[in-house]
């Protein structure tokens, strides 16, 4: 009896001086994790929209069509005191787990831009969405398309349910992106 309260104590011991070993990793790195995070963001609207130069968060809810799809985050894009777009960072379910992505839409109600920000789908398949060849169709349309997979927009091959997550994540964030800029220019669209 006496050996194993012996060995409960050192267990106890090395878990917490584990525990302690991490929060000392964690509070020491945090601050670098939580800047490298916010340049990668930067680096993102810099592609979305290479010739803004400002991208202040929007703190107001934005609108979803789409119950399906939920907005983490938005950005009114900025060149100088002008706002010629907006941001919406989105996630949705797809087939290996939540989808996000970044999608950028100008004042002329076109897609900016989008950017696959995090996937769990299957690599050569639904990872595929991160291919130029895929997520290049977006640009440029009018967030008024229907955005309708294998219609307007072309499908990853035997990925449909990615294809669809992505084209709905899009089309949700453009109906929200294109309502917020209409409001913020008098409500003309």
């Amino acid at each position: 009896m006496k050996g194993m309260v012996k060995l409960g104590i050192v267990l106890a011991l090395y878990a917490t001086a584990a525990c302690v070993g991490l929060a000392f990793v964690y509070s020491a790195t945090s601050e670098t994790i939580a800047a490298r995070q916010q340049a990668d963001l930067e680096t993102a609207l810099k592609e979305l929209f290479p010739e803004g130069d400002a991208f202040p968060e929007i703190t107001e809810t934005m609108d979803r069509l789409n119950p399906a799809v939920t907005f983490e985050t938005q950005y009114a894009v900025h060149k100088g005191t002008t706002i010629i777009g907006a941001a919406i960072q989105a996630s949705t379910a797809s087939y290996g787990g939540t989808l996000k992505v970044l999608v950028g839409v100008g004042v002329d109600g076109r897609i900016s831009r989008i950017k696959i920000l995090e996937h769990q789908d299957t690599p050569g398949l639904g990872a595929n969405a991160t291919s130029p060849a895929f997520y290049g169709q977006f640009t440029g349309k009018s967030v008024k398309d229907p955005f309708e997979v294998k219609a307007d927009v072309a499908a990853i091959t035997a990925s449909t349910i990615t294809s669809r997550a992505v084209t709905s994540a899009v089309k949700a964030s453009g109906e929200a992106a294109l309502a917020w800029l209409a409001a913020q220019n008098g409500g003309a669209q």
